[in-house]
């Protein structure tokens, strides 16, 4: 009977991967996964000044860093809200307000090497436990730590073209969602991301046997309920209207293929579960940026081809 601890939407926030790496242990279970949105989504730059002090921004707070001790403090408080925080120059800072090509480099510079270190960590922690760790890319994640991920050993990761088997159970995976506001990296419209669902169910077998991990949660399960915004990415009425934004090819594959389970994430404030027919659809829901871990823990009867039962939990 195996136990899944499974959460999503950690962007970047080291606190939370630490938790997610003690989490099987804690709560026994026999696999962890991270279904989607690994890295983080900005960088917040550390300046030199000219007498040799620092300067930082987090959270609209400027800070003034004097020694090492101050500034590898500052840096641990930024890569737990899931940002990555850069030294630079103050040419270098001059430089990179002027030209995005330099920007754009540069994080994807430091996203890698965030995603390296992480992964790093992992295979340190938990080679030999007997406990397997599942990270897996989604929208928010640049398609260049998808080989960081794949080359991984101890880490295993998977797609549309690469289920993964979990005591008798293949689990289907795809980071893609319908599009966003925010223009994302793995983002597609319905007809095509429809396609990419029929792709990934060439590689199941039965639905009794099959988990869908799908980033994108189905339209209209209360799984995708966000604020209402407006063209210029406000929220309206102050954020009280709300509208499901999720997707309807998920809908549709969930509610034609009966998966056993179909776990989801992507909206971070529709932490809850729905019945889709025979399909439990779960998405923990993500307080990343307070360095809460929000996590759906599963136990499978494998004899009787089910959930037994679930429980979302906050760490």
């Amino acid at each position: 009977m195996p136990k899944i601890f499974y959460v999503t939407d950690l962007h970047g926030s080291e606190i939370c991967w630490k938790k997610f790496l003690n989490a099987g242990a804690f709560y026994k279970a026999d696999v962890v996964i991270l279904g989607g949105d690994v890295t983080g989504k900005a960088m917040v730059p550390i300046v030199q000044k000219a007498n040799g002090s620092w300067e930082a921004s987090l959270q609209d707070f400027r800070e003034t860093l004097e020694s090492e001790s101050e500034i590898t403090e500052f840096e641990k408080r930024v890569m737990n809200r899931g940002y990555y925080p850069i030294r630079v120059s103050g040419e270098e800072y001059v430089a990179m307000q002027e030209d995005e090509d330099l920007v754009d480099k540069r994080f994807k510079q430091v996203m890698v090497e965030g995603t390296e270190r992480w992964i790093a960590m992992a295979e340190e922690k938990m080679r030999g436990t007997g406990i397997r760790v599942i990270a897996c890319p989604a929208n928010d994640d640049m398609f260049e730590i998808d080989d960081v991920l794949a080359s991984a050993e101890v880490v295993e990761t998977g797609d549309e073209d690469h289920p993964m088997e979990l005591d008798g159970f293949k689990i289907i995976s795809m980071g893609w969602t319908n599009p966003t506001p925010w223009q994302t990296f793995r983002e597609a419209e319905e007809p095509a991301l429809a396609r990419r669902i029929e792709k990934a169910l060439a590689h199941a077998d039965d639905p009794d046997f099959t988990i869908f991990n799908f980033h994108a949660p189905p339209y209209g399960s209360k799984l995708d309920n966000a604020p209402a915004l407006t063209d210029q990415l406000t929220y309206v009425s102050g954020g009280q209207a709300i509208r499901p934004v999720g997707s309807t090819s998920v809908l549709e594959s969930i509610r034609s293929y009966q998966p056993m389970l179909s776990l989801h994430g992507h909206i971070h404030e529709s932490r809850g579960s729905a019945r889709i027919g025979r399909t439990l659809a779960l998405n923990p829901g993500s307080s990343y940026e307070e360095g809460i871990l929000q996590a759906a823990i599963v136990n499978i009867d494998t004899k009787k081809r089910k959930v037994k039962n679930y429980q979302l939990v906050n760490g």
